[in-house]
């Protein structure tokens, strides 16, 4: 399997131009058993949330069915989510620290793809477990949706590395009864229930 290991050279070169190095860091994946996925984390100093950014999942391409139209943009991608400046984590460890589950529902996110050798875009969701249960005891939320982001326009969202085109999608976690409204009503209804949550 090819490694586009520019691609991440090409991310971080990226984030540079919008945030300085001192609001950027890095948790590491200290073992890796496919292949390796960092995480970045910034803190901007003028904005009023945080973010975390996965590091890796580009490495791979993605399979994209035929059916999609212009399936070249849609072969690479990185995941983020945008957090309040309250959530903190620890060091990343073997022993789980506070808030650590989101880590790792962006690289649940960012692997499934190679795993089950598909694709995600804009409206597709993904459940934590076959059976609905949550990420973690400290969380309620049961799966994700990924959505256009409501704070970073294109000229961030979608970059070149070369002749590749790489999207950054937005994860956003949602509760079982929100993903189960998601899977039987179709994406444009769920997407039509967060905007009139959040006028």
């Amino acid at each position: 399997m090819q490694h586009y290991d520019e691609h991440v050279e090409c991310l971080s070169a990226h984030l540079e131009r919008f945030f300085k190095d001192d609001e950027i860091s890095v948790f590491h994946e200290v073992v890796s058993l496919d292949f390796h996925l960092d995480v970045f984390f910034i803190q901007p100093s003028d904005r009023k949330y945080n973010l975390l950014i996965t590091s890796g999942m580009s490495l791979l391409k993605m399979t994209v069915p035929e059916m999609v139209e212009s399936p070249e943009k849609y072969s690479f991608a990185e995941l983020m989510i945008l957090l309040p400046k309250s959530i903190e984590f620890g060091p990343m460890h073997s022993v789980p620290e506070k808030n650590d589950w989101i880590i790792a529902m962006l690289k649940q996110a960012a692997r499934f793809p190679h795993y089950c050798d598909t694709f995600i875009s804009i409206g597709h969701s993904l459940q934590a477990t076959e059976d609905l249960q949550t990420y973690s005891p400290e969380t309620n939320f049961a799966g994700c949706v990924f959505l256009p982001s409501p704070s970073l326009d294109k000229p961030f969202t979608e970059f070149n590395c070369g002749n590749d085109i790489i999207n950054i999608y937005s994860v956003f976690p949602v509760y079982k009864n929100e993903l189960e409204f998601k899977i039987q009503n179709g994406f444009d209804a769920f997407l039509d229930l967060i905007i009139k949550a959040n006028p």
